[in-house]
């Protein structure tokens, strides 16, 4: 058995910083990749049958499906929508400029490929809850053995405490997919990996997203500077704000991610009430976008599968729609990051097929994070009932009985989140903060 050399991980251009998330860039396009698999996501998560067929309309112009090796899973399932333990796809965000134009680099130079991004969308079995779960870029993971060389098909030895986005280059799709199911303890049957330019395509098909911005957002490196208050975001400025990182939050990738959730809740909102998830135009559009920038696993090929997806999502009300960032702490000089015990209360969810209930004091207490906004419409409390004075109970001996199943795994509060109900705003960053 031989072993592939190891790829090296490599972060953004600037310069590095000893803290996490401030580590080389690898280019003023690396995340655009964060941006497509960001969007698509939510695509996928609040997508219709209509959008499934239009996806399989296109299927034609997508690249070359890949075997995950893990397709006896689907073996007797008649129905994905049925699939016992609920649908888990994972989107898988790639930094490759091959095929992506002279605007992201030349791929003779820039041949790196990173997982930089890392979604697992999970849609529940009876399809009242789903949850989109972001994997931090930097974290350190074990990669198992039975990965192979996407170049020369060899088998490749087990890894130990390497960052996650380096797993692509080193065992490509289906390595990433199983190094995930590990983390998780969950069967993850539906992949797709998604390139630089699904982002700008899709903000277009949907005619922009409003997002609500809380401190002004400035960032040289992403050309990005936007005012306090609401924006409507298309395009290449949709870009800028899903890849800024040292214009919001605390500048780490972990602020990055807790921006893109409040864009992909946006987005969830957008597509839910303005009449998007109606409009075949738009969808079609959506589609393209989606199909012209991935690459899909071969349990993903068939359209009916495509389309009981799109269905086992399609009428999940938006509070029930969670988007979760793997909880994490820093090691390594801020270098990187490794999963906290409350990781496993995610993973517990994600096995049991619980719906997460998010701590709702989680955001304040860390600095990365997305802010409350404060004109969001909040619930009248209930008025409180006088009290009356009940007859005291007689105790009666009653058999004991089993505790009934939980209904839905709380989180703890170092795990953020939000879901696509509520609507939050970026915190943003000055250049004097930076």
């Amino acid at each position: 058995m031989s072993r592939a050399p190891q790829p090296t991980p490599r972060s953004d251009d600037s310069p590095a910083i000893a803290r996490h998330g401030r580590l080389r860039s690898n280019g003023v396009w690396t995340t655009v990749a964060k941006a497509a698999a960001s969007v698509l996501a939510v695509v996928l998560a609040s997508g219709t049958a209509v959008a499934a067929y239009a996806a399989f309309d296109l299927a034609a112009t997508a690249k070359p499906s890949v075997s995950l090796g893990n397709e006896s899973v689907l073996d007797g399932v008649p129905d994905v929508g049925a699939i016992e333990g609920g649908v888990n796809l994972l989107v898988i965000g790639s930094d490759s400029r091959a095929g992506q134009g002279d605007g992201f680099g030349d791929p003779d130079e820039e041949t790196a490929v990173l997982n930089d991004v890392n979604l697992l969308l999970h849609i529940s079995e009876d399809h009242s809850h789903a949850e989109v779960v972001s994997f931090p870029r930097d974290m350190l993971v074990d990669v198992p053995a039975g990965c192979t060389d996407p170049g020369s098909g060899e088998e490749l030895w087990e890894q130990y405490d390497v960052k996650i986005n380096s797993v692509l280059a080193y065992g490509g799709m289906p390595c990433v997919v199983k190094t995930v199911e590990e983390l998780t303890g969950v069967s993850i049957p539906f992949a797709g990996i998604v390139q630089f330019m699904g982002a700008a395509a899709i903000s277009e098909a949907v005619g922009g997203v409003s997002v609500c911005v809380a401190e002004p957002i400035e960032d040289e490196h992403t050309d990005l500077y936007l005012e306090a208050g609401t924006h409507e975001l298309k395009g290449l400025q949709a870009l800028q704000f899903l890849r800024t990182r040292y214009g919001v939050g605390d500048g780490s990738d972990l602020g990055r991610i807790s921006n893109q959730q409040v864009f992909m809740s946006a987005l969830a909102r957008e597509l839910q009430s303005e009449g998007t998830l109606t409009d075949p135009v738009k969808l079609y559009s959506i589609a393209k976008a989606a199909l012209d920038n991935m690459q899909l696993s071969s349990t993903l090929t068939d359209p009916a599968k495509m389309v009981s997806i799109a269905k086992a999502a399609k009428d999940i009300d938006l509070s029930k729609i969670a988007f979760v960032q793997y909880p994490t702490s820093e090691v390594d000089d801020w270098a990187a990051v490794v999963p906290t015990d409350s990781a496993e209360a995610v993973n517990l969810a994600l096995q049991q097929d619980l719906p997460m209930a998010l701590d709702p004091t989680a955001l304040d207490e860390n600095s990365f994070a997305s802010v409350a906004d404060p004109n969001a419409a909040t619930a009248e409390p209930t008025p409180s009932e006088e009290p009356v004075d009940e007859p005291a109970d007689v105790p009666v001996e009653t058999p004991a009985t089993e505790a009934p199943a939980p209904t839905e795994q709380a989180l703890p509060s170092d795990v953020t989140g939000q879901t696509a109900a509520e609507t939050r705003c970026s915190a943003g960053r000055t250049l004097a903060d930076q």
